[in-house]
């Protein structure tokens, strides 16, 4: 194959959508003209979300409103992950309690499930994920039902969701709720787990796709527990310092500023006798602490950087304090997007 640009040895995109496409109800600055680009040149796009609290209908109908490509059918959801985890463990008909909103009650039926709010149903799995207004009721009702001995399954366990205002709390911090009032922890259907990953190419048949995210823990982890490649984009939660003390199961294969990148070549990133090289940047490892030299777009360092630094550091992860000085006097904390 005759590789131009990033994009090129892929078929599918399996995109995150908060701190990817964009955060809150704002698109992120050249996302949805970059996804129709892609679209355009032959590869399927899908968006893959932890996010369980609206249904793939009413999250294709943001995407088409902020300009990406986009229909029900390119959605997949933690909520469809988790109804079909569900689904394969119980009888068909059987009363789930919800603990989250539409989507996961929408994916509850499409699997011939019956959705509930009660623990006097006598549900056989307790489902949970984000939802605006998540009330203390409806929490109770499903740690009464876990003590009863319902399943407990979680849409994902993201500790944290990216707003427009800042990070929110996610489903994985309101999923402590019951796990601590009853101690029994939740099977997570979400990334980084395999579930969701596996939905994702049961929905779009995909043989080479590209996984594109903005989280280390979540997007970059599953993609590797999926043996498959990899590309962080600096728009959202993850920043350089994450980036450079990536454990192994957190190194993206690819790092981007934003989706543009996705129709540019990608620079090689190649060992050299003094280090790692990247474009006009060399980096490496003396005495305990990441050296960078160069010049020119400070990506192509970062990425110097990260191949030094992930060298160093082999299984393990490297010390902040080793790496923090380059970051400050290169980046100012944070690589420069174009």
């Amino acid at each position: 194959m005759d590789v131009k640009t990033l994009i090129d040895p892929y078929d599918t995109l399996l995109l995150d959508l908060d701190g990817v496409v964009y955060l809150g109800r704002d698109a992120i600055p050249g996302a949805p003209e970059s996804l129709r680009e892609a679209a355009k040149s032959g590869v399927r796009l899908a968006y893959v979300t932890n996010n369980a609290s609206r249904t793939p209908g009413a999250i294709a109908d943001h995407l088409s409103e902020i300009g990406a490509p986009a229909a029900p059918e390119d959605v997949v959801t933690s909520a469809q992950a988790a109804a079909r985890l569900v689904a394969e463990r119980v009888e068909p008909g059987a009363a789930v309690l919800v603990v989250g909103g539409m989507g996961l009650r929408s994916a509850l039926r499409a699997h011939g499930l019956r959705p509930v709010s009660t623990a006097m149903d006598n549900p056989v799995a307790v489902v949970q994920g984000i939802a605006p207004g998540l009330s203390y009721g409806l929490l109770s009702e499903g740690a009464l039902a876990v003590r009863q001995g319902a399943l407990f399954v979680a849409a994902n366990a993201d500790s944290t969701m990216p707003t427009g205002r800042g990070e929110l709390p996610g489903n994985g911090a309101m999923t402590r709720v019951i796990a601590t009032a009853t101690g029994v922890e939740p099977i997570v259907a979400g990334k980084p787990e395999p579930p969701l990953h596996r939905e994702s190419m049961l929905r779009t048949g995909s043989e080479r796709p590209l996984v594109v995210g903005d989280r280390l823990d979540t997007d970059i982890e599953g993609a590797t527990n999926a043996g498959v490649d990899s590309l962080l984009v600096l728009t959202g939660v993850a920043s350089p310092l994450d980036l450079l003390t990536a454990g192994p199961r957190h190194r993206p294969t690819y790092v981007a500023a934003d989706l543009s990148d996705l129709h540019r070549p990608y620079p090689p990133v190649r060992r050299s006798e003094g280090g790692w090289v990247c474009e006009e940047w060399t980096a490496s490892w003396e005495e305990g602490r990441l050296r960078l030299e160069g010049q020119g777009d400070p990506l192509n360092g970062l990425r110097a950087a990260s191949a030094t630094t992930w060298e160093a550091a082999g299984e393990g992860e490297a010390d902040e304090d080793a790496v923090k000085a380059v970051l400050a006097s290169t980046f100012g904390g944070r690589a420069s997007s174009r």
